[in-house]
């Protein structure tokens, strides 16, 4: 059965086809994540390419929406691959995205079993698990080579990963994967997102702050805001005007800025 459900699939992503709100599915619409503007009744989201990448502000639901998708895709919310719990969420007081995929439904051609959920702020805590699980004793189960990610730098650390683990068959999703990346990795990064495109067999969807990973070519843009999805282009992103005016002057943009 597990050979089965692993098989490589003869189908070109995306997967993931579309998601949506189930309001039956809903108990306390005040109770978080469900008070979130932008989930109306009729939240709905298609995916129509193998690549959809999620701008807006903090605050607006963002990395909600990733990890509710994650959860229905079979990943723990703090973050991983299938099968990994990098994080113990039995005394957490905060409230994560996990909640939503409970009132979300899915539609999938066909479903895929594989892939990563990459979360910037835990990422330490998944290197680690792998590291863990690498070298316990576990009977009937072969040992494995720690992948030691942690013992690069941040960014480094970061890359090395991308590259060993987002390659294979399957859906990956990434919340703000440039945080530990300098410009220069970020383009390292955006010829990886290429490599997977090519490949026919990733789907990705990715939230940033970036404007240079937002240009992506032939990728889907969305806008988050508390109305909605809607698709935009980067040069419409407040990320990409605000950085547009800070390089025209960058001196005077930061004075008039901090005297606001």
């Amino acid at each position: 059965m597990a050979s089965r459900r692993n098989r490589t699939i003869d189908m070109p992503a995306p997967y993931l086809r579309r998601i949506w709100l189930d309001p039956s599915r809903i108990d306390d619409r005040a109770a978080y994540p469900f008070c979130l503007p932008f989930l109306h009744d009729d939240f709905e989201l298609s995916f129509d390419r193998s690549i959809t990448i999620i701008a807006g502000e903090n605050g607006t639901g963002k990395s909600t929406l990733l990890e509710g998708i994650a959860v229905l895709a079979g990943y723990d919310e703090a973050g991983g691959g299938k099968g990994y719990m990098p994080v113990d969420h039995s005394e957490a007081i905060e409230k994560m995205g996990g909640q939503l995929s409970k009132a979300l439904r899915a539609s999938w051609l066909p479903k895929i079993t594989n892939g990563w959920f990459f979360r910037a702020e835990s990422f330490f805590s998944v290197a680690r698990y792998q590291d863990k699980v690498n070298t316990e004793v576990i009977p009937g189960v072969p040992m494995g080579i720690p992948p030691d990610y942690l013992s690069h730098s941040h960014g480094e650390g970061f890359l090395r990963f991308f590259e060993e683990r987002c390659q294979k068959q399957g859906i990956f999703i990434f919340d703000e994967p440039e945080s530990a990346l300098s410009p220069s990795r970020q383009i390292e990064f955006l010829k990886l997102l290429r490599r997977m495109e090519r490949s026919g067999i990733c789907q990705v969807i990715m939230a940033t702050h970036a404007p240079m990973l937002m240009a992506y070519p032939g990728a889907r843009l969305l806008r988050l805001t508390k109305y909605g999805l809607e698709p935009v282009a980067v040069e419409d992103t407040d990320h990409y005007r605000l950085m547009r005016e800070f390089w025209a002057d960058p001196k005077t943009f930061v004075a008039t800025m901090l005297e606001e």
